[in-house]
């Protein structure tokens, strides 16, 4: 295990996360439902899949692409949303 690379991807996607709208649909399930340890327990397993399913992808796209394209190409996709999201076209 490479605790640099864990502590790093850890910290990346614990503030990446914060008050984004995964946070707010488990609010809303809790208040509407009153379970919050179903609500919890979903949201660990649907989070663990997509997860899994991202590291997987990009396993496989590192063997094809170089790295540096992966990064630039999702930096210019977060440009290209945030820019249609202020004109209001997403």
């Amino acid at each position: 295990m490479d605790w640099k690379v864990f502590f790093m991807t850890f910290g990346a996607v614990f503030f990446a996360e914060l008050a984004d709208k995964t946070q707010l649909v488990g609010i809303g399930m809790t208040s509407k439902t009153g379970k919050p340890l179903s609500v919890w327990f979903g949201s660990v397993c649907a989070y663990m899949i997509v997860t899994l399913l991202s590291v997987l992808i990009g396993m496989v796209l590192s063997k094809h692409l170089n790295p540096d394209l992966i990064r630039y190409s999702g930096a210019a996709l977060f440009i290209i949303i945030g820019v249609l999201m202020i004109f209001k076209i997403l």
